[in-house]
């Protein structure tokens, strides 16, 4: 599974991609509010930083403007994939920006035929977020399984990008359940790597060979 960094914040991306696992990240129109600076150069610097699709997403709700600043956007750098929600006038873009071979994520999605209908329109990847459907007494993860299932059945050219993940079970099940991408705040992917038993016998191991140092040096003298 692909890791992305769901977030604009140039700092936590930098440490993300000092790990050597993240393979791109996704912004939103919220996530790039809360930074300092021009929404284009912070694009742009991470685009630099990762080496991997950087979602970013339109604000128009119109077919004609989600097309006009598609392109804007992709035309930004060769690592841009459009962003656009999935509504009827989404549908209508990604349809006219896959045509022109622009990569579209189509984002808010939260049932199986939106992300049906999303994979015949060109969308190249689609995101159902998880954490939300959670939040108000859904499965968020029947609905990865259930795409997943559909889009191996017709063999689409199109990722399940699982998002809104919100603590590292998400994240393990997204992978069980065969999402090609996973997007995560910096501290969920932080946690993936943290285990107790590592940190005890990372301390063990150290103290034996403090104390192996030790008495050699004793027997030395």
């Amino acid at each position: 599974m692909k890791f992305f960094l769901d977030t604009a914040n140039l700092q936590e991306i930098r440490e993300g991609a000092a790990l050597g696992v993240v393979d791109g990240v996704t912004t939103n129109p919220s996530l790039l509010a809360k930074e300092k600076g021009d929404p284009e150069e912070i694009l742009r610097q991470i685009c630099e930083l990762v080496d991997g699709p950087i979602s970013a997403e339109v604000v128009a709700t119109d077919a004609a403007g989600m097309l006009s600043e598609g392109r804007h956007w992709a035309a930004l750098h060769k690592n841009i994939v459009v962003k656009c929600p999935c509504t009827v006038e989404g549908l209508k873009a990604t349809k006219l920006l896959a045509a022109e071979g622009k990569r579209v994520n189509m984002t808010l999605i939260f049932s199986p035929m939106q992300a049906l209908l999303a994979a015949k329109a060109g969308a190249r990847f689609v995101s159902p977020f998880v954490g939300r459907l959670d939040d108000v007494s859904t499965d968020g993860m029947q609905l990865v399984a259930d795409i997943v299932q559909i889009f191996e059945n017709y063999d689409f050219d199109c990722e399940v990008l699982a998002a809104s993940l919100r603590h590292p079970m998400h994240v393990l099940e997204a992978a069980r359940l065969g999402a090609h991408v996973g997007t995560m705040p910096m501290s969920v992917l932080s946690a993936l790597v943290k285990h107790p038993l590592t940190d005890i016998g990372l301390k063990r191991f150290l103290e034996d060979w403090e104390k192996a140092k030790k008495e050699l040096g004793a027997r030395a003298r």
